[in-house]
């Protein structure tokens, strides 16, 4: 195993941090390690995440174009569960719309028509992050070699996406019954669906695909914010629906 992976897995295992450092990878030879940590902690569920495709956390992370990551076997947390914070370093929690893929979807020229006519349901979603690096201090290869801080995902329920324009539905956001952030869809790459598409293109480079059956979270309305144990987050979409976790 690649030395940075087994460090990255290690991290993962101990909830202990590693110190930032650059390791002069190259994006491809990052989504080469991404492989290993994923591998070595379970393998991933059908289940995608995409991040830094929003200008917000573009600039929040200082880097300049999105990622991809998978989430492993077991990271939901579902429905009247708690994101328990003791079983990760530094968890941050943002909202997001999450996409149901019902056909397979490959090729370099995806757009975001085709990724909606092969949508089954979309709905509103928590992404939890837990960087492995101290402090979110990483460049673009590094957080794609640690699964774009992949850790837990919390889901709404599916509403078919006809007749929602998913550019223009707002987003807000809030901590302990405080708005921390509000957004409309076109934060992420100018509609939801067009960072799918980036994603379907992006697997094209490595020869791969999107299949059928997939779940892809489309990457941050809002900034990251942290949690802590005796916190709640609660994401509501217009038209979508509202997502309430609570963190023990």
């Amino acid at each position: 195993m690649n030395f940075l992976a087994s460090q990255l897995v290690h991290a993962v295992q101990t909830r202990t941090a590693l110190d930032p450092g650059s390791t002069n990878l190259t994006p491809e030879e990052a989504y080469e390690i991404q492989d290993e940590v994923i591998e070595a902690l379970g393998g991933s569920a059908p289940v995608a995440k995409l991040g830094l495709t929003s200008k917000a956390k573009q600039q929040q992370m200082k880097v300049a174009e999105p990622l991809y990551g998978w989430f492993v076997e077991g990271s939901e947390i579902r429905a009247g569960e708690s994101l328990v914070s003791s079983e990760l370093i530094q968890p941050r929690v943002e909202p997001e719309v999450a996409f149901l893929i019902g056909d397979d979807l490959a090729g370099p020229d995806v757009g975001a028509h085709q990724v909606l006519a092969a949508t089954v349901s979309v709905m509103p979603a928590i992404d939890v992050l837990d960087s492995r690096y101290s402090g979110y201090s990483f460049t673009l290869p590094d957080v794609i070699a640690d699964n774009a801080s992949a850790a837990h995902y919390a889901l709404g329920g599916p509403v078919p996406v006809e007749g929602i324009n998913l550019r223009n539905v707002g987003c807000v956001f809030s901590k302990n019954g405080e708005v921390v952030g509000t957004a409309a869809g076109a934060a992420v790459m100018g509609h939801p669906a067009a960072a799918v598409a980036w994603f379907v293109r992006k697997l094209s480079e490595r020869n791969q695909s999107l299949a059928a059956g997939s779940l892809v979270l489309a990457g941050a309305l809002t900034g990251a914010i942290p949690v802590a144990a005796g916190d709640s987050v609660t994401v509501e979409i217009d038209r979508i629906g509202a997502l309430d976790l609570a963190v023990r």
